[in-house]
């Protein structure tokens, strides 16, 4: 997620603007990998970008106490860091989280905007997240992807296709019947834009659906930034999926689960 204002998400240029508008809107809009999600139960993934140290100690130790897992999207750039909004996760924290059975899942190198890239230089970044994660454990091996400050293009996503089994975006939604897995629809777990009522009504979708809902957050702290959200509303949305019988399973467990 930004770790800068909301106005420089996109080029100054007009011209440049224009062109990353389209291929986000085309990114969004025209599936490269359809799938068609039939679940025999409905599915919440938790998942978390960038990744800041509490959503790798109280984020985790949160779903821990379910006995459940969650994807953590992570710039190898970015590990270890401190930005205006907080504090990157440690090296020792992502094998940690590894070794209790979560998920690492790519997000970059770099956590540049799609836009940024062509191919080449696209792929070479890829690769050096996987390098720089096999580094740090050989066992870790980068599945999935999430688009950096949620913005992807189109001209990229083929490539992208052949490296991961899905792609995920920031346009909210349930994600059931024909999905397009490099395109997949998050919700955001962030206060005060999502509170315990929006967390139901999704969650209900779900259900209604035999869906598979993402949420996505940042920091989990009882004050957290502008993209995260607090330990009890975490909490909330863990309790009140699992009041519904909705399983909760990372990304890569319910790709499993689906035969993705």
């Amino acid at each position: 997620m930004p770790t800068t204002s909301a106005h420089r998400l996109w080029p100054s240029s007009v011209r440049l603007l224009a062109k990353a508008r389209i291929a986000h809107r085309l990114a969004m809009h025209v599936p490269v990998k359809h799938f068609y999600l039939k679940a025999e139960r409905p599915i919440v993934s938790f998942t978390f970008d960038d990744i800041p140290d509490s959503a790798a100690t109280t984020g985790a130790g949160i779903l821990a106490e379910k006995g459940v897992h969650g994807t953590f999207y992570v710039s190898g750039n970015l590990v270890g860091s401190l930005s205006p909004q907080w504090q990157h996760a440690s090296e020792a924290e992502l094998i940690e989280l590894h070794r209790q059975g979560h998920e690492i899942a790519c997000h970059t190198f770099s956590h540049k905007k799609a836009f940024e890239f062509d191919r080449p230089a696209l792929a070479a970044e890829t690769e050096q997240n996987f390098n720089y994660f096999k580094n740090l454990d050989p066992a870790i091996e980068l599945e999935n992807f999430a688009y950096p400050w949620g913005l992807g293009s189109f001209p990229l996503k083929k490539m992208l296709q052949r490296k991961f089994r899905s792609c995920r975006g920031v346009m909210p939604g349930v994600n059931h019947g024909w999905v397009d897995l490099q395109f997949l629809r998050a919700v955001p777990l962030i206060e005060p834009g999502t509170d315990v009522a929006a967390i139901d009504r999704f969650l209900d979708e779900a259900l209604n659906t035999n869906g598979w809902l993402i949420f996505y957050s940042h920091d989990i702290k009882p004050s957290p930034s502008q993209y995260g959200c607090s330990p009890a509303l975490l909490r909330h949305a863990l309790a009140a999926a699992k009041r519904r019988g909705i399983l909760v399973k990372s990304v890569a467990e319910t790709l499993e689960y689906l035969r993705a």
